[in-house]
């Protein structure tokens, strides 16, 4: 409102906050979201998965790879691969910013970590690609 004065943002800052000049990280919630998020979509993905497995157990190859090479079944496996990881990230990196001690060794850790499962998530998918094409 006009004619209102505004309340300095020092009143609003614990004293630690101002003596350190920080405040909130403003990604926590998110992170804690995407892992709940990623854990529902897990659940029904992981339950469809075990399923087909059972009914695929003892059928020959070719019947296998006729089954991955269904559009739906393609994009569902593809579906389960980069969400299990993205979660796997996800719940690695909480635990490396809770334990890991120097912010050197974090970095680098989160790093090689992030760098990691994407390139096993991006093989997993070439290989879903490659078995949805060969059937």
């Amino acid at each position: 409102m006009p004619g209102k004065p505004a309340i300095p943002t020092t009143i609003l800052r614990s004293p630690l906050g101002q003596v350190r000049g920080l405040g909130s990280a403003k990604s926590g919630s998110a992170h804690w979201w995407a892992q709940r998020l990623t854990a529902m979509a897990l659940l029904p993905l992981t339950l469809w998965f075990v399923c087909a497995l059972i009914r695929l157990a003892g059928l020959p190859r070719a019947a296998v790879m006729h089954w991955a090479a269904q559009p739906l079944v393609a994009g569902l496996l593809i579906a389960l691969v980069l969400t299990t990881f993205h979660h796997l990230q996800l719940g690695l990196q909480a635990v490396i910013e809770d334990y890991v001690g120097s912010e050197q060794t974090k970095l680098a850790s989160l790093l090689v970590m992030k760098a990691a499962a994407i390139l096993l998530a991006l093989v997993a998918v070439i290989s879903v690609v490659k078995l949805a094409v060969a059937g």
